[in-house]
């Protein structure tokens, strides 16, 4: 098993990759909204994000870069609960570090204001992008994290699924922001709605909650279902090596 710290270290250095690039595509290619720059680019720019970060990291940490994947794999007893804050904690520091980095760029370009629009945070009600109210941003982020959580459950206990398991998850989390940017910005992923929140602050702290409670209960529910459908076939083994299970 790789060293603990190890682990948070590219766990970190995963998220904050993911969130820079992700949110960058919004944030730093604003004037080019206009010119048909949009949910179809930004969707590709985060799929990407994590398949690169996936091939780079996996075998160290497991590559969650997220803690609702993070508590899904406890739940379907994958991870070892100790290992369950210290992995959130370094996902969030690496997201709030992408932030922080990503509003200074930012500020380079003339006019620029930390607000939803401008800074990718997420939201819903009036600060949806498309004025989505509370109940639908709720289901859509609350399905759609159970769906990409699962898919990752599901690539990642085949062993022989492991080389294109990256691929997977990125084109499921490409998937997934297609469907949510329009309503609620896309998040999927307490962590990165939590850098740029910090950021935006106001009314992006005061609807926080939700991207944290509708992901995270999506990820217990996907590591429940897979842990209940591997304990059927009674053919699942734990590998804690790369912070995943394998199914023979």
């Amino acid at each position: 098993m790789v060293a603990l710290g190890k682990r948070l270290l590219v766990e970190g250095v995963g998220t904050a990759w993911v969130v820079f690039i992700g949110c960058g595509s919004i944030v730093l290619n604003a004037g080019a909204v206009q010119q048909g720059y949009g949910v179809l680019e930004v969707s590709v720019a985060f799929g990407l994000a994590l398949v690169t970060a996936t091939y780079a990291f996996g075998a160290i940490s497991g590559a969650h870069f997220n803690p609702a994947v993070t508590i899904g794999f406890t739940v379907a007893q994958r991870l070892p609960v100790r290992d369950l804050m210290p992995y959130i904690a370094a996902q969030l520091l690496g997201a709030i570090a992408a932030a922080a980095l990503l509003a200074y760029v930012a500020s380079g370009r003339p006019g620029f204001e930390l607000t939803a629009s401008e800074f990718a945070a997420n939201g819903f009600g009036d600060h949806s992008p498309a004025d989505y109210q509370l109940h639908s941003a709720l289901v859509v982020e609350l399905a759609l994290s159970f769906a990409f959580v699962m898919a990752c459950l599901m690539v990642a206990g085949r062993r022989r699924l492991r080389p294109i398991a990256p691929l997977v998850a990125g084109a499921s989390l490409m998937v997934v922001y297609m469907v949510s940017i329009s309503v609620t910005n896309g998040s999927i992923n307490p962590a990165r709605s939590t850098g740029q929140a910090l950021f935006v602050g106001d009314w992006a702290l005061d609807q926080l909650w939700l991207f944290w409670a509708a992901p995270l209960l999506g990820g217990v529910a996907a590591g429940a279902l897979f842990s209940f459908l591997q304990g059927k076939s009674g053919r699942h083994t734990v590998s804690l090596a790369h912070g995943r299970g394998e199914v023979a």
